[in-house]
């Protein structure tokens, strides 16, 4: 996937003879039908899952009245139930014999769950089920499934919707430690794919002018600027873009800020306005790939290779 890819914001990637095939979970609303609808304008087929039939249909109309290049279809899908994953993906390489990308993207908020309202002692211990199951496990199993078509295949790229909650508190613990598995999912996959030429990838998003958050008529949303903030398809087009990046073999396994790669490479919202990076907000950037000790100047020693031990990691 490292095919050449353009600078211009709006404008879509070159004609294939094959179409490249790809998920994206949880595309009815939000992230990730704008990641959906930019795909589609860049001639991806995308398929997008949700369990509401209506609102993923509202998503496949929306690329069919713009006239893109691409094509969404829509298959129903409740991520809280392995089997109808499976049966997704095993569906999307019966229908084209490929995967190129999965963007793991569903999510769902417990009962009650407003974001902010509440210390984790406060909160119902059945919020796991959706932070931790949908908001991880899901992603996981999607994730095995379609490493099955990809690492065969040769190619593809894996790519987890996290956030700068990883690196401090944001909304609640659950939440952040969710987004923090994700990235060192991501980093973890990678070292296990590493010569199958599929590549992962977990992306941290700034704030998202969603349609319901344009809709409450705010400048700003907890001080975040929204005339600067990401719109969904900007998210697309970023990931469109690390699709045909010719460094991202090199890139599998990191972090990226999307609003920083998409500065790099000249991509904007539909606006053209430039979206900001949270990392200064948020005290600073991704934590994969970590930091090492000869990275920060400490000089440091195998104790247990001095032991005469062997621990497999000093020769990676």
């Amino acid at each position: 996937m490292t095919d050449e890819h353009t600078t211009d914001a709006h404008a879509p990637t070159n004609a294939r003879a094959t179409p490249r095939v790809a998920l994206v979970t949880g595309g009815s609303r939000g992230v990730g039908k704008g990641v959906a609808t930019a795909l589609a304008a860049a001639g991806w087929t995308v398929y997008v899952t949700g369990r509401s039939a209506e609102r993923l249909q509202a998503t496949v109309d929306t690329a069919a009245a713009d006239g893109v290049p691409g094509e969404i279809r829509a298959l129903e899908c409740d991520h809280g139930r392995d089997e109808e994953i499976v049966v997704v993906v095993e569906k999307i390489h019966a229908d084209t014999g490929r995967l190129d990308l999965l963007v793991n993207n569903v999510w769902t908020n417990p009962k009650g769950f407003m974001g902010f309202n509440g210390k984790f002692w406060e909160r119902p211990a059945g919020d796991w089920d959706a932070l931790m199951g949908i908001g991880l496990r899901a992603h996981y199993v999607a994730s095995v499934e379609a490493a099955k078509i990809m690492v065969p295949q040769g190619s593809g790229l894996i790519v987890n919707i996290s956030s700068f909650g990883s690196r401090a508190p944001f909304h609640t613990v659950l939440y952040g430690m969710s987004k923090t598995a994700l990235d060192k999912m991501a980093s973890d996959m990678a070292h296990e794919l590493v010569g199958t030429g599929v590549s992962t990838l977990s992306l941290w998003l700034g704030l998202i002018r969603t349609e319901l958050i344009l809709s409450l008529g705010m400048d700003d949303f907890n001080g975040f600027p929204l005339d600067r903030a990401e719109d969904p398809t900007f998210v697309g087009r970023v990931i469109n873009a690390l699709s045909e990046d010719p460094d991202l073999g090199a890139m599998s396994g990191s972090t990226v800020i999307t609003a920083e790669y998409g500065r790099a490479k000249g991509l904007k919202n539909d606006d053209d306005a430039e979206p900001l990076s949270h990392r200064g907000a948020f005290g600073g950037g991704p934590l994969f790939p970590p930091v090492t000790d000869e990275q920060l100047g400490i000089d440091t020693v195998d104790e247990v290779a001095e032991a005469g031990g062997h621990n497999g990691f000093a020769e990676e």
